[in-house]
């Protein structure tokens, strides 16, 4: 639970992820007085105070910092708007104090050479969260350079712990890396739970049936695996018995270079990461 009751946090943007970090952060201790939100869309300004009963501004020139807290802006915007964004805010943060706010951007792809060219700012943390983190069940990977102390790294980690676990990464280009594997990751697993669903629809189970079976072996074995101390691969070589069923769906699978094919897709997200950083690091 949070105690600092010094810490004031806007949001810039308040779509799903803010949300579920405005969420998160009242449900561990904050105070609505301790969050604020700029949010131009009026439907989704009115559902953020009906929800949260925080404060909800709809432009950046109505932001008013109070300097004699630790403030934290977080930068929960399309990396398309970005630059934009940055740049109208930039303003704000010269009449910041010596240091400013601690930035945290949730903007996939946006590097932090660029995010403080922009805001003119370099006290930014630059976060990869995912999406179960609309139930609490996230990881956000995160990355600072020097400029960022540890404190601020401890305040960065607290908003982020808010919707699940955190890890941090000691090169920027590993970020990368997180996004290919934990940001785009639960697309794989909806993937893969589609298709173990329409497997056993294909062999007679009806929908629901075939739904429950694939979730709850999901679910199951992820928590399995969690509570263990051993290796996953230990793990699988327990429930495969030589020449049995197990062993017969895993041959299939090791002759199709499933394996081969997860770790091809993977490299893919994250070149693709790193060219969306490129693209947006232009302007």
């Amino acid at each position: 639970m949070i105690t600092n009751r010094n810490t004031q946090v806007t949001f810039i943007g308040g779509g799903n992820m803010g949300r579920a970090l405005i969420s998160g952060l009242l449900a561990n201790g904050f105070e609505a007085s301790q969050l604020t939100a700029v949010e131009a869309n009026a439907e989704t300004a009115i559902g953020l105070h009906r929800d949260f009963g925080i404060q909800v501004i709809g432009a950046l020139d109505q932001i008013a910092f109070n300097f004699s807290k630790n403030n934290i802006v977080v930068m929960a915007i399309k990396p398309q708007d970005f630059n934009v964004v940055a740049k109208k805010l930039s303003a704000k943060l010269k009449h910041a104090t010596e240091s400013g706010p601690l930035i945290l951007s949730i903007a996939a792809g946006i590097r932090l050479k660029d995010m403080s060219r922009w805001l003119d700012h370099t006290r930014c943390v630059r976060a990869m969260p995912n999406t179960p983190a609309l139930i609490g069940k996230g990881i956000t990977g995160l990355f600072a350079d020097t400029a960022v102390n540890q404190a601020d790294r401890s305040l960065a980690q607290t908003i982020c712990h808010a919707v699940g676990q955190t890890v941090w990464v000691a090169e920027e280009h590993l970020m990368d890396a997180v996004t290919a594997v934990s940001g785009s990751g639960p697309a794989y697993v909806f993937a893969f739970l589609e298709a173990l669903q329409a497997a056993g629809e294909k062999l007679g189970l009806d929908s629901a049936t075939a739904r429950q079976l694939a979730y709850a072996t999901l679910e199951g074995s992820t928590q399995l695996a969690h509570n263990s101390d051993e290796h996953a691969g230990v793990l699988r070589e327990r429930v495969t018995s030589k020449g049995g069923t197990t062993a017969a769906a895993l041959e299939v699978m090791k002759q199709l270079d499933w394996h081969v094919i997860l770790e091809k897709a993977i490299a893919a997200a994250s070149q693709r990461s790193k060219a969306m950083g490129d693209e947006l690091g232009k302007n």
